[in-house]
C-alpha cells in the first residue's frame, strides 16, 4: 500500500466544481431520501461548492478540516464512473473484515440449549468465553469474546433470569419462617 501526500487544492480548483442540472437534481434528491447521514452531508457539501460558497465556510459550518471538503470533492471528481452513492462512499478501509453473523449465529443457536458438559465442559452453564471456545475447538472458528456477546444479543438469549423474578417470594413466606400472615 503506497502513502500519498495530502493534496492542498488551490481555492480555484473548487470554483472548477460545476454540476450539471442532472447531478444537482439527484444531490439534492439524495439530501431528502437518504438514510446515511454521510452521504446527505457529501451531498451538500457538493451542492454549496457549486453555488459559490467558500470552502472556508463549508469546512467551518460543519467543523471539518477544508482538507476533508478537498477530498470529498476530489473523490467525487476521480469516481465519475460510478453511480451517485458510490461516489459519495467512504473508500475501502483497511483491517479485518467483520466476522460473518450469517456463520456464527446458527452455530451458537444449535448448541445453546444443551448441557455443556455433554461437549466436555466441566461449567453447566454457557458462557461467552465458553461459546468462544467451543466455536474454536468445535469449527475451527477463531472469534472474540465480544463477537460472540453480540451473536447472543442477536439471538436474543437470555442468561439470566429477570430481578423482578428473584424477588418475588411465596404468598405464604411468613407462614414458612414461623410469623403471622397478617399485615
Amino acid at each position: 500500500m503506497s502513502y500519498r501526500a495530502p493534496a492542498f487544492f488551490p481555492e480555484e480548483t473548487m470554483t472548477l466544481l460545476k454540476l450539471s442540472a442532472r447531478q444537482r437534481s439527484d444531490l439534492e434528491y439524495l439530501i431528502s431520501h437518504s438514510p446515511l447521514t454521510q452521504e446527505r452531508c457529501r451531498a451538500q457539501v457538493l451542492l454549496r461548492l457549486d453555488e459559490g460558497e467558500p470552502v472556508e465556510a463549508i469546512a467551518e459550518s460543519l467543523r471539518v478540516s477544508r482538507q476533508t471538503i478537498y477530498n470529498w470533492v476530489r473523490q467525487f471528481q476521480e469516481r465519475s464512473g460510478l453511480d451517485l452513492r458510490e461516489r459519495l462512499a467512504d473508500a475501502p478501509r483497511p483491517g479485518r473484515p467483520r466476522t460473518d453473523h450469517g456463520v456464527v449465529d446458527p452455530l451458537i443457536a444449535q448448541v445453546i440449549e444443551t448441557d455443556p458438559r455433554e461437549l466436555g465442559s466441566h461449567s453447566t452453564v454457557w458462557t461467552a468465553p465458553l461459546l468462544k471456545q467451543y466455536l474454536r475447538d468445535h469449527h475451527e472458528i477463531e472469534i472474540s469474546r465480544k463477537t460472540v456477546s453480540r451473536a447472543i444479543a442477536r439471538l436474543e438469549i437470555r442468561w439470566k433470569r429477570p430481578r423482578h423474578e428473584l424477588a418475588l417470594r411465596p404468598k405464604h413466606w411468613r407462614q414458612s419462617k414461623g410469623g403471622s400472615n397478617a399485615g
